[in-house]
């Protein structure tokens, strides 16, 4: 049994196998416990795999990613970007709390890790999320650690939720921005103008819109056979939503991608002078904007929320406002 204890110059671990005892000093705890625990299990005959993080990422890429349905390409894109950072080379047995608050940290700032930019802390939880992921899956289905060392890493505070509302004067600069007036679509960045307006009716994400296939596509609603959170939603369409439909032919409906979307709604917006506008928001202006014709059991449904009670935000009127509905 190891004893672990806090001295002037670390974290010093004894330990002691058949009469003999084993002593070694780390710079931080969670190094001396994943440390004791690699040279137990060597002293008993279980040595661990020598694999690195890059290995676990690797591994989790080709047999975890794939089962993550429309969240495989983010899982792929950051497992890529977790590649080239370097604690991709430490070895899981000594990979501590402190290298991945490191990276962390480098995220948060723009510090000048290799494959580091500065984002939100938002970004940086879900990458964290991926991570013990990986390591978990190392530790409960590979057995290549018997520690995960993201129980020690603190989180950073998400922001608070953006509420940017979309005017109707915005969404007009927009399209015109993207240099679509009316009529059928002959352009990219048209279809992109189509995309959001569409948007706007149905509170779908861009991601769900650009993959929208002319099989899904019904008389009144469109079916998302699998979303973000892994489950099919049916998506009930306004007259204004069916009419942009009907503008449209090819396959997928609006004959982009994501990539397309984004790059092309950018330059849209600079052109349009509309500033600190996303695609996204126009799903956030959906919302409120379809709270106020469907109760909050039927916007989830539409939506795709499973917590009913984020919703709440959309449902603020006050109580002389309801009173006018109970007579």
């Amino acid at each position: 049994m190891a004893s672990i204890q806090k001295t002037a110059g670390g974290w010093r671990v004894q330990l002691y196998r058949h009469g003999k005892r084993e002593s070694a000093t780390f710079p931080n705890k969670a190094q001396a416990a994943s440390w004791a625990l690699q040279r137990e299990a060597e002293l008993t005959g279980a040595r661990l795999p020598a694999k690195t993080l890059a290995d676990a990422l690797d591994r989790y890429e080709r047999e975890k990613a794939p089962k993550e349905g429309a969240g495989q390409a983010w899982a792929r894109t950051k497992v890529a970007n977790l590649m080239a950072t370097p604690m991709a080379a430490r070895p899981l047995s000594m990979l501590a709390a402190s290298d991945i608050a490191e990276w962390r940290d480098a995220r948060l700032t723009g510090g000048k890790l290799k494959g580091s930019g500065m984002v939100a802390g938002s970004t940086v939880n879900r990458e964290l999320n991926l991570i013990r992921s990986v390591l978990e899956a190392a530790r409960k289905d590979w057995g290549w650690i018997r520690v995960n060392p993201m129980a020690d890493v603190s989180r950073p505070k998400n922001p608070r939720p953006r509420r940017r509302r979309v005017t109707d004067e915005e969404a007009a600069a927009i399209c015109a921005g993207l240099g679509y007036k009316d009529g059928k679509p002959r352009t990219a960045s048209q279809r992109v103008a189509l995309a959001f307006l569409f948007a706007l009716e149905t509170a779908m994400r861009g991601g769900e819109i650009v993959r929208l296939l002319p099989e899904h596509v019904g008389k009144l609603s469109v079916h998302l056979p699998k979303t973000k959170n892994g489950d099919s939603r049916d998506v009930p369409l306004s007259k204004r939503a069916r009419e942009i439909l009907a503008l449209l032919e090819g396959s997928p409906v609006f004959g982009l991608n994501d990539t397309q979307r984004d790059a092309l709604f950018r330059k849209g917006r600079i052109k349009s002078g509309v500033l600190n506008l996303h695609f996204h928001d126009s799903r956030a202006e959906a919302i409120w904007r379809l709270s106020k014709k469907l109760d909050v059991l039927e916007l989830a449904r539409v939506i795709g929320h499973r917590n009913i009670s984020s919703l709440m935000l959309y449902y603020n009127a006050s109580a002389d406002e309801l009173a006018g509905k109970l007579d």
